[in-house]
């Protein structure tokens, strides 16, 4: 059911612009880098199945995801969805405003923060279950709260955080092989996002 997707897809359409625009709208592109209804969606962004169809009508006349297929599900049959790239560029051509191009990156980010976060969790049930098969997991997690006062402050962290990560990189390339044998990888993430009160 699932169909080969792009890398990455070029915007060049002010509708599909605007239609990431929509932080649902591109919440809903990110989770389909695989097939999936409208009920699942539903579930997942716990959404009404109508609103979810609603979107996804909306994003499949855009043209940013296609149908891919049927599944039987007790007596309904249920329309499968699949976006048509894993990541999307704006092309300079659209002659967006300052201030929508940084709403796009904004919202983009966000979605992406989802996604990712999605993997994580999926991820770390995987490990789980090799640990319980007495299988020696390594792993480390650090969460930090770190005072950014505005833009610029977050930038210089980001590119603080880059070229401490390349220095990390150089020093450990080098470890691909021991003694013969493939070292073992393993997979680093950051997000960055503000702090959120509990109930907002």
């Amino acid at each position: 059911m699932q169909q080969d997707i792009l890398e990455s897809c070029l915007i060049q359409s002010p509708e599909q612009a605007m239609a990431l625009l929509n932080p649902l709208r591109a919440d809903i592109v990110s989770r389909l880098a695989e097939p999936a209804s409208a009920a699942e969606l539903a579930r997942q962004l716990q959404e009404t199945p109508q609103r979810m169809n609603y979107h996804l009508k909306a994003l499949e006349k855009t043209g940013l995801i296609r149908r891919v297929g049927t599944r039987q599900v007790r007596n309904l049959v249920e329309v499968l969805y699949q976006s048509i790239a894993k990541t999307f560029v704006l092309a300079e051509s659209l002659s967006l405003s300052e201030e929508t191009i940084e709403r796009l990156k904004e919202h983009g980010s966000l979605a992406q923060l989802i996604t990712t976060a999605e993997q994580m969790k999926k991820d770390a049930v995987h490990l789980m279950e090799h640990a319980e098969k007495g299988e020696d997991i390594p792993s480390a997690t650090m969460q930090l709260l770190i005072p950014l006062q505005d833009q610029n402050a977050r930038q210089a962290f980001i590119e603080d955080y880059v070229e401490m990560m390349k220095a990390l990189t150089c020093k450990y390339a080098g470890a691909l092989e021991q003694d013969g044998k493939a070292a073992a990888m393993y997979q680093v993430m950051l997000a960055i996002y503000p702090k959120t009160d509990k109930g907002e």
